[in-house]
């Protein structure tokens, strides 16, 4: 698109790009193809960055391996993969050479053209996949020509520089997306949600927070924020917006002038309408979402704001919503055995996405467990201990759950498997069957991630679908 018209500016400079992977490697190729002179530094010097680096190379482009840390002479700009923490000593020599950083996400943002497609961002700690696709639908839905782009689905640097022509973006943007992006401005944003996670990458709670918060600077229209999440509400106050950017808040109670939320099985919009102290819009029932959860109603009603933020009439949300197919592992529900559902929650890898996912359900019986990645698990714990009907335990650090379970809830059964090899997921699932009664739901929502035993949580929730399936081919 716009980029053909500004390419000119990066003829011979020199660019540093931080990482092999999927947006570095991209990133790469695009500033070559621009005319950058374009050097690829790498920690890792493993088969596969040989691999890459030879496929690179072919293209006339540097690469390091085995040396991340040290700054290419004569680097005009260094452009970074998500992944590389901001106390890395290549950023130190940056900041001491006078050299700016950009993230992947600030070069799309940079290289998009005159009337490029404005963006509608989604950051949080949970939810935003989901929200961005059930927006995306909803955009679709409205006849526009829209794409689900930033962390999934299609890269951000191919929706700027493709053949394709967007008339609105629905973008997922992470924390270090974010923190490496200071000139992003959105049409509009929301953050869904702010739990501890990352805190190794950001080094406190507050940087975290801070860089979600950068997805509210220069917003035009709404910055829209979670009611039952202060921390959200108190970044749009924080933020600097163009005059006349409203703060929307998303609630799963009676919304108030300048909100969405629920009024009986509706959702309804009281901030997009003419008179908001008195009017309230219709936009979808509670049975159009799915599946109807409490946490994915919210990210119904955050996608539903910024569709309407921009526009968008209220029957595309009714009928965005109804299209709109969760991805895998995301609350999906495998099969029903013997008057018992089995729920395949896999991407719930924190304590928040598990807590969400286990307010959803009762009685249950809870597989969980794996890589705590520094958690604590006493809240989680002692808010879901009236809904559990056993728990069964697996992965490195089960014990930290285990112990949680000692204190809040020693008067649920608890099955302890102590294995760590993949083959323990069918152990799991035949367990939670035993302490499963007709009507309860065996709910995997690990609150850990998957590291430990699994390459990632599809692989997990796949074991567990497969497990599933069966022991319903045992008992049919």
């Amino acid at each position: 698109m716009g980029s053909r018209q500004v390419s000119t500016s990066w003829q011979g400079k020199n660019v540093t790009v931080a990482g092999l992977g999927v947006s570095g490697i991209p990133a790469a190729r695009v500033l070559a193809g621009l005319g950058a002179r374009v050097t690829v530094v790498n920690d890792g010097d493993d088969e596969r960055s040989r691999t890459q680096a030879a496929q690179l190379e072919a293209d006339g482009i540097t690469v390091r391996l085995g040396d991340g840390a040290t700054l290419p002479e004569g680097t005009e700009l260094v452009v970074t993969t998500p992944g590389w923490q901001p106390d890395k000593p290549l950023f130190a020599a940056a900041a001491e050479a006078g050299v700016e950083v950009w993230g992947d996400v600030e070069l799309a943002w940079r290289l998009r053209g005159p009337g490029a497609a404005p963006w509608l961002a989604v950051t949080g700690t949970n939810g935003k996949t989901t929200t961005v696709r059930m927006l995306a639908a909803i955009l679709e839905a409205a006849g526009l020509r829209t794409a689900a782009v930033g962390n999934i689905g299609v890269s951000l640097l191919d929706a700027v520089l493709g053949e394709e022509e967007y008339d609105v973006l629905a973008v997922e943007l992470s924390s270090y997306q974010l923190h490496w992006a200071p000139s992003v401005r959105a049409h509009s944003a929301a953050v869904l949600n702010l739990a501890p996670d990352h805190l190794d990458w950001h080094g406190s709670m507050q940087a975290y927070a801070a860089d979600k918060g950068r997805v509210y600077e220069g917003n035009q229209v709404a910055c829209v924020y979670n009611v039952a999440d202060k921390a959200t509400e108190d970044l749009v106050r924080e933020a600097d917006v163009e005059e006349g950017c409203r703060a929307i808040g998303f609630t799963l109670g009676t919304p108030g002038p300048s909100q969405v939320g629920i009024v009986d099985d509706l959702l309804v919009d009281r901030a997009f309408v003419e008179n908001r102290q008195k009017q309230a819009q219709e936009l979808a029932q509670i049975s159009d979402v799915d599946p109807p959860a409490p946490h994915n109603i919210a990210n119904a009603l955050a996608a539903a704001a910024l569709a309407r933020a921009f526009g968008v009439p209220a029957t595309a949300v009714r009928d965005g919503l109804r299209a709109f197919r969760p991805d895998p592992h995301r609350i999906e529900l495998v099969e029903e055995v013997q008057g018992v559902r089995y729920v395949d929650d896999s991407k719930a890898t924190n304590t928040h996405a598990a807590e969400a996912s286990l307010a959803a359900y009762d009685p249950i019986v809870w597989i969980a467990g794996g890589l705590a990645k520094g958690a604590t698990f006493d809240e989680l714990v002692s808010t879901a201990a009236g809904r559990l009907r056993g728990v069964v335990l697996m992965g490195a650090d089960r014990a930290l759950i285990r112990e949680a379970l000692a204190r809040h809830a020693p008067e649920v059964p608890v099955v302890d498997l102590d294995r760590t090899d993949t083959g323990a997921m069918s152990e799991a699932v035949r367990e939670a069957a035993r302490l499963a009664q007709p009507g309860d739901t065996v709910l995997l929502a690990p609150a850990c991630a998957s590291m430990d035993m699994f390459t990632n949580y599809n692989k997990r929730g796949e074991a567990f679908a497969d497990a599933v399936r069966a022991l319903a081919a045992e008992r049919a």
